[in-house]
């Protein structure tokens, strides 16, 4: 297959570009498309020839669910059984923005969407390039990330041709994305309403919201995931990837020890650390690839920059990723989580 590659302004997209991607969606392909969060891999929801095109282009088990996407919330109702009066305060603050809501499915959602689910998983982009393309396509549009399955997510359009080249009809780049983790994925048909996916919006913005809000604490071993990214690994890179906890010692040095253990051998070995870290270490190691994620204090800026360091250390020819721990308050949950399945639990104590 021959993949156009099209630019896009984000503020002011070509609105007859868009109109051909949206033509290409009501015709069954699939086009790759920018959201505030990541890209997105997207395809009409309604039509279930279109959605296996998606699990085929990624390598996606089948029995992993997709999030549908919307542009307004007229296009909500048919897709449900019903909205509760949480899931209204909640898209009344978080949309359009990085939170998805899980609802009772209408008949109308193909069974390709869930997974054989009796609920369906569904948010509104902010990114003004996917609202676009969703109003002009007139369907609601199913899109997990635009990568290979289980490798990093793209957060730039380059990082989708160099995945989905030649599998999807279409690749739009509107640069880099805000946001550089998925959306959180909250259940609102449970009681209290459960985070499945820490993400852009965080545990203490929804607690803030609702009150009593929990978080599901599974290990992804479920044989029915009731959201993406909970049963398979996620966001590996080719390299191996290793965490390095916190602990009573000092970290710089025991992040050091942790480098010389596994640089061994001739092994290529990465380092992702945050500003502070770097500081304290000084050049008392010379790793293959070095990459400063960001601020402890800034954890918005390193979820952003996170996916992004997976791949270039693979670009640069890493065989291991050594990475700090982050703090799990506020996006430090997602940022930790992505860091968690991107090791496979390979955790350094």
């Amino acid at each position: 297959m021959e993949t156009e590659y099209i630019k896009l302004d984000r503020q002011n997209p070509d609105r007859d570009m868009l109109k051909r991607a949206a033509q290409l969606l009501r015709q069954g392909e699939v086009v790759a498309f920018p959201t505030e969060t990541v890209y997105g891999l997207g395809a009409n929801a309604l039509e279930g020839s279109a959605v296996k095109k998606i699990f085929i282009a990624k390598g996606r088990p089948s029995d992993n669910p997709l999030i549908v996407h919307i542009s307004s919330l007229n296009q909500l109702p048919p897709l449900v059984k019903e909205i509760p009066q949480a899931a209204r305060a909640l898209m009344k603050k978080y949309w359009p923005g990085p939170l998805t809501l899980i609802f009772p499915k209408s008949e109308i959602i193909p069974p390709e969407i869930t997974a054989g689910l009796e609920t369906v998983a569904i948010r509104m982009p902010e990114h003004p390039v996917a609202q676009a393309l969703i109003e002009y396509a007139g369907v609601p549009v199913a899109a997990p990330s635009a990568n290979i399955s289980g490798k990093p997510s793209p957060t730039s359009g380059q990082h989708v041709w160099q995945d989905m080249q030649g599998k999807v009809a279409m690749v739009l780049d509107s640069g880099e994305t805000r946001v550089g983790v998925e959306s959180t994925v909250l259940d609102i048909t449970r009681k209290p309403p459960m985070i499945l996916r820490p993400g852009g919006i965080t545990y203490e913005d929804l607690q803030e919201t609702l009150g009593q809000v929990e978080l599901d604490q599974g290990t992804g071993k479920m044989k029915v995931p009731r959201s993406p990214g909970m049963k398979y690994t996620h966001y590996s890179p080719a390299a191996d990837v290793f965490v390095v906890t916190r602990g009573p010692q000092s970290f710089p040095g025991k992040f050091e020890k942790a480098y010389r253990s596994l640089s061994g051998e001739g092994k290529k070995v990465a380092v992702l650390i945050s500003e502070e870290t770097a500081q304290q270490m000084g050049d008392r190691i010379h790793p293959h690839y070095r990459e400063v994620l960001g601020s402890r204090h800034d954890l918005r800026e390193v979820a952003h920059r996170l996916f992004s360091a997976f791949r270039n250390a693979d670009h640069q020819g890493a065989d291991i990723i050594l990475i700090e721990e982050f703090s799990e308050e506020g996006m430090g949950a997602a940022v930790m989580n992505r860091m968690i399945k991107a090791a496979g639990n390979k955790v350094i104590n």
